[in-house]
């Protein structure tokens, strides 16, 4: 019997740093609300933390296709103050190996933004590496 608890309390030690260990599609969710809840709480730092520091930022515009570097767009945009009005949703995402994808959607009052994230995990750290995003205006402003 002692050699029984012997060995599994060394199993139970091995595995325990494991268990603790956030799942791929934990850490995933965490870098969006990176950038979720920095955008909302109008905190550049907390936003960028979800960025790589090359990544960028594509949409369909007036002017038309327009690409950024989406770091480099926030800092110049973003300014303290109160917390946005809006809500904001994970709608998906998916994990294969180091590549991953994250759909989200950002309501305001008069319009949703529909953001498709592209993320690796670099250096043992998921980053957002790609952002293409849609503007879908509520049918009650009519536009």
């Amino acid at each position: 019997m002692p050699r029984l608890a012997l060995f599994l309390g060394l199993l139970l030690a091995i595995a325990s740093p494991t268990l603790a260990q956030p799942s791929d599609f934990e850490q995933v969710e965490t870098t969006v609300s990176y950038y979720l809840d920095g955008g909302t709480a109008n905190d550049f730092e907390l936003l960028s933390r979800a960025f790589h520091p090359t990544a960028t930022m594509r949409w369909i515009g007036r002017e038309g296709y327009t690409d950024v570097n989406a770091v480099d767009y926030f800092r110049e945009i973003m300014r303290p103050g109160p917390p946005q009005n809006r809500e904001t949703r994970v709608v998906s995402i998916d994990v294969s190996g180091n590549a991953a994808n994250a759909i989200l959607e950002i309501d305001y009052p008069t319009f949703t933004f529909v953001d498709y994230m592209t993320l690796l995990k670099i250096d043992g750290e998921w980053k957002i590496v790609s952002k293409a995003f849609y503007q879908r205006m509520h049918p009650e402003t009519g536009s």
